[in-house]
């Protein structure tokens, strides 16, 4: 395929899990109706982001990989619409939990798990009481839209997890997401941050970047409110489309033959000296 039509969504979450997924579901139709065939959803959609507070009634929330009733419901949607869905979803083992995420192909086949590699710790984001560090490594995907790589929301700090899956073949990269503000320090501002970094994945490895955030304001232990902001940029980094703060979907239509075109031609891989970058 050469062309591939991306959408981003965002949305408010609540304790009513029904509800969420329903409205998660109406976000996939609505870009699925305007031609979007490969569609991202935010970071933990099923619930709040309880992460806010260490309180070991939240893992009363996780379910397993295998007969997760959200990835099945998903996978039927996927298969009904003809899209590719990554699903992230709060994922427990007989002794261990995971940030976790589905990747669902465009027939309502779920292609595999990718674990969050980097778990952060800190004020608002307390993830590592909750989850162990992903032991899948990096992991992309051979998709009906093509090749596709996924980060869980920590992880798009970091370029060695772009790099990684841009190495791996990776044409698209998508981040889940849930981020806003800094309850320690409420002059803290980070979605400018935010986006540039992921800019800058795009940009190094000439890769388009799509990422998802979760919106509204949430009392889980603690006042937090999330800033959305969610967008899609082409390989060069630029801005194709960009989110505010209210709930919807955007979209962009991006040439992935003219990108692997100017992938190769750019000599970004095949100038690389890792044997220099060993510290």
């Amino acid at each position: 395929m050469t062309n591939l039509t991306i959408a981003v969504t965002q949305m408010t979450c609540t304790w009513d899990r029904p509800a969420n997924i329903a409205q998660a579901e109406t976000l996939v139709r609505d870009a699925a109706g305007q031609g979007a065939q490969l569609i991202l959803l935010q970071e933990l959609f099923e619930t709040p982001y309880f992460c806010t507070e260490q309180n070991a009634d939240h893992l009363a929330l996780a379910a397993p990989y295998e007969g997760n009733p959200l990835i099945t419901h998903f996978a039927a949607l996927a298969a009904e619409l003809n899209v590719v869905m990554p699903i992230s979803f709060f994922e427990c083992t007989p002794r261990q939990f995971f940030n976790s995420m589905a990747m669902i192909d465009a027939d309502g086949t779920v292609l595999g798990l990718y674990r969050k590699t980097h778990i952060p710790d800190g004020p608002g984001y307390q993830e590592k009481f909750y989850f162990t560090p992903g032991d899948t490594g990096f992991r992309v995907w051979k998709t009906a839209v093509g090749k596709v790589g996924v980060g869980i929301c920590w992880d798009q700090w970091f370029p060695e997890a772009a790099r990684s899956m841009a190495l791996m073949g990776a044409d698209v990269l998508l981040y889940p997401t849930a981020i806003g503000s800094e309850p320690q320090d409420p002059t803290i501002q980070t979605k400018a941050h935010w986006q540039r970094t992921m800019q800058g994945h795009a940009a190094a490895n000439m890769s388009v970047v799509a990422a998802s955030n979760r919106i509204g304001t949430e009392h889980v232990g603690h006042r937090q409110r999330y800033y959305g902001g969610s967008f899609i940029s082409d390989c060069t980094g630029g801005l194709l489309t960009e989110m505010d703060d209210r709930p919807g979907i955007a979209l962009a239509t991006v040439d992935l033959s003219a990108q692997a075109r100017a992938r190769s031609a750019w000599g970004l891989f095949r100038d690389r000296r890792p044997e220099h970058y060993k510290i």
